[in-house]
């Protein structure tokens, strides 16, 4: 994955939203200037789960972006997805390196510098670090200083993405830490104009 793919990392939320809705919302912001989507689905079955990430690529497919599944090794490989990404309870990274093989992506959620290490060591392709600020999502979260994002830059040579209550008013307290890009779930999937949010979000110098 090139660094750039990782500058504006939009991790869905359904939320209310109507099927079309929802992937209109996903192609609102790849229009903007998201340049990677995961789809997050954490209480879909299986069965659908594979049937709305086959809608989401579709959509990610038509304008060249990367997709990831959130946690789902067998959905990320059902659908062909670009990759997955694991949290510290999911699959050992290097054992889901080995399952989907040296040409997917594996990105790895890490709070501290040595799960950091330990994604790095296992195969990593990349990291999700966070949260940086208070969330809205149902994910269970904890905060995660500026300061240990930054030791978490130095330390590592993988691309790092910031994540967790991200939006266009607090995002300016990320720059200088080192990251690559900024992952945005709310700030994107809950506005009615996603296009223009992305856009501006792209545009942050970090």
């Amino acid at each position: 994955m090139n660094k750039s793919d990782l500058r504006l990392y939009l991790v869905t939320d359904r939320g209310n939203l109507s099927e079309q809705d929802f992937l209109t919302q996903i192609e609102q912001a790849i229009l903007g200037g998201a340049t990677c989507v995961q789809l997050r689905e954490k209480e879909m079955s299986g069965r659908s789960f594979y049937q709305l990430a086959l809608q989401v690529k579709a959509v990610t497919d038509r304008y060249g972006v990367p997709f990831l599944i959130n946690d789902r090794l067998d959905i990320a490989l059902a659908v062909d997805a670009s990759g997955v990404h694991l949290g510290q309870s999911d699959l050992p990274v290097a054992v889901a390196r080995q399952i989907l093989g040296p040409n997917k992506l594996v990105g790895i959620s890490a709070k501290t510098v040595a799960q950091a290490l330990a994604a790095q060591i296992g195969g990593a392709d990349y990291l999700g670090v966070g949260a940086m600020f208070p969330t809205t999502t149902k994910v269970i979260t904890q905060e995660t200083t500026r300061e240990t994002l930054k030791v978490i830059t130095e330390t590592v040579k993988l691309p790092v993405v910031a994540i967790g209550g991200i939006s266009k008013a607090n995002s300016h307290q990320l720059i200088g830490t080192g990251i690559t890009g900024i992952a945005v779930v709310s700030a994107i999937m809950k506005s009615s104009h996603p296009r223009n949010v992305a856009a501006e979000l792209s545009q942050i110098p970090f």
